[in-house]
């Protein structure tokens, strides 16, 4: 299922211009019907015109549908599927990020990860909103594995489109993971699947474009990935 969900993702262009494509051809054969049925005296002709004219209509249904079908599963549906888009990119150009691979660091043990306090959050946190801008899971200083929901708030004036990307601790390099374009009240932002990295200390951060492009401060937190589970 999941390759046949993410076929249809990689698609996407290609399969909006087939539709398109069909959909003028079906307007034309939709408009020479209705003309024809117009122009029509006798009771065989309007039936005729009238049987082409109810067939492309219903194709003109069929492609609307197949359409808003395809839109809704790349823009709703598949990016809340774990494991479909590991790391994907944003359906819009204005969400997409070059593909980069992250820098190894050395993976600490379990005791230097406890011996270690991870450090403070004045500068990371400095774009951190509450009801505005904000990560509420998971928490800063915190530790994950597997796959895990990221949840905040993104609710500002003019609100455009949102955005979460990861960066190791020792990187100035950003890789965006998943998208959104509706505010959220400190519920599901999107998922984050970290069996895709190497363990060691990692930003998550929320950024937030309005309306006119304009990105706000980021809001991040700081976490410690560990292995897999079994």
């Amino acid at each position: 299922m999941n390759e046949i969900l993410r076929y249809l993702k990689d698609l996407e262009f290609l399969i909006y211009i087939i539709l398109g494509t069909f959909t003028v051809w079906q307007l034309r054969k939709f408009y020479l019907a209705w003309e024809e049925l117009r122009a029509s005296a006798f009771g065989l002709e309007k039936e005729s015109a009238q049987a082409r004219l109810n067939r492309s209509a219903a194709l003109l249904v069929v492609l609307l549908f197949l359409a808003t079908a395809e839109f809704g599963l790349v823009s709703f549906i598949i990016p809340a599927i774990p494991g479909v888009e590991p790391l994907p990119t944003a359906t819009l150009d204005l969400l997409a990020t070059p593909t980069i691979t992250l820098a190894v660091e050395p993976v600490p043990s379990s005791s230097d990860s406890q011996e270690t306090p991870l450090p403070g959050t004045e500068i990371i946190q400095t774009g951190c909103i509450p009801d505005e801008v904000m990560i509420t899971f998971p928490e800063n200083n915190s530790t994950v594995r597997d796959i895990i929901e990221v949840e905040g708030t993104v609710n500002i004036t003019d609100f455009g489109f949102y955005k979460f990307e990861i960066s190791r601790a020792d990187s100035d390099t950003w890789l965006t993971i998943q998208a959104g374009d509706s505010p959220k009240d400190d519920e599901m932002l999107g998922f984050w699947d970290t069996t895709q990295l190497e363990s060691g200390n990692y930003y998550l951060r929320l950024v937030v474009i309005d309306n006119q492009g304009i990105q706000r401060e980021p809001c991040a937190v700081y976490v410690y990935i560990e292995p897999p589970s079994e």
